[in-house]
């Protein structure tokens, strides 16, 4: 699924051209989601989906594990490049202060879905609800720097990237044979519901300013390696994982 998504975020960063004009590539960033997107809030959280040891982080410039489930930048890092922006922080780092608020934060958190049950087996992650509530914390923090308006017109101006629902498949209906996801919803069905879910988020984030979204897709869910490895004894991506991610 990493390299999937970086293949899909190629394609983002044509569309980013257009969105954003090199004299506003000062603009905000922020970031809500999974793993693809997480870059360290997890790192603070007492829970399993962790990337704070070798080999993640490998090739990047420390060549140390950094909170990034990748081995080096992941699709944030590469959009505040295309930017011209600092990388955002994570929102639970303590050095998110002052002028560093300005360049936006990253809510994200490995392990989790749409749905508030995906990812229950990690213990403790930051639901999207609680994003969306680090979100609002977030600006008001924010009011208090630079004041109210310019705070709502920041967040207004800023590019908002969200990567969700893969985790509503791998880790959640397709978790267990038989999972209660599964049971309660045939697949079509399920897409569906996650789908109708995740439209009320999207509302969510445009009630509370946000106003440029980038919506990434889930990849090829069947050739995630960790589903090769459970689900596949001949290499091939895993045929139900697959049609999931195109119904999605």
């Amino acid at each position: 699924m990493g390299t999937s998504m970086v293949l899909t975020s190629l394609v983002g960063l044509a569309v980013l051209g257009a969105m954003v004009a090199p004299a506003a590539a000062a603009r905000a960033f922020f970031v809500f989601g999974d793993s693809l997107v997480d870059n360290g809030n997890n790192n603070y959280l007492a829970t399993t989906a962790r990337a704070d040891s070798p080999p993640y982080g490998i090739d990047s410039p420390t060549h140390r594990p950094s909170g990034r489930f990748s081995n080096g930048l992941n699709i944030p890092d590469v959009i505040s490049e295309h930017l011209g922006a600092e990388t955002t922080l994570p929102y639970l780092s303590p050095q998110l202060q002052g002028e560093r608020l300005l360049v936006g934060a990253n809510f994200a958190s490995a392990g989790i879905g749409i749905l508030n049950d995906t990812g229950v087996q990690f213990i403790n992650i930051i639901r999207i609800g609680r994003q969306l509530e680090f979100f609002q914390e977030y600006q008001e923090r924010l009011g208090f720097l630079i004041g109210p308006e310019e705070a709502q017109g920041l967040v207004n101006r800023a590019l908002v990237l969200i990567t969700l629902g893969g985790n509503d498949f791998v880790n959640n209906y397709y978790l267990v044979p038989f999972s209660a996801r599964s049971r309660q919803y045939a697949l079509p069905d399920y897409v569906v519901y996650v789908i109708s879910e995740y439209k009320k988020i999207l509302g969510r984030l445009y009630e509370m300013g946000a106003r440029r979204v980038l919506v990434t897709g889930t990849g090829p869910l069947g050739c995630v390696p960790a589903v090769l490895a459970l689900r596949s004894r001949n290499g091939n991506c895993d045929p139900e994982l697959q049609r999931a991610a195109a119904l999605f």
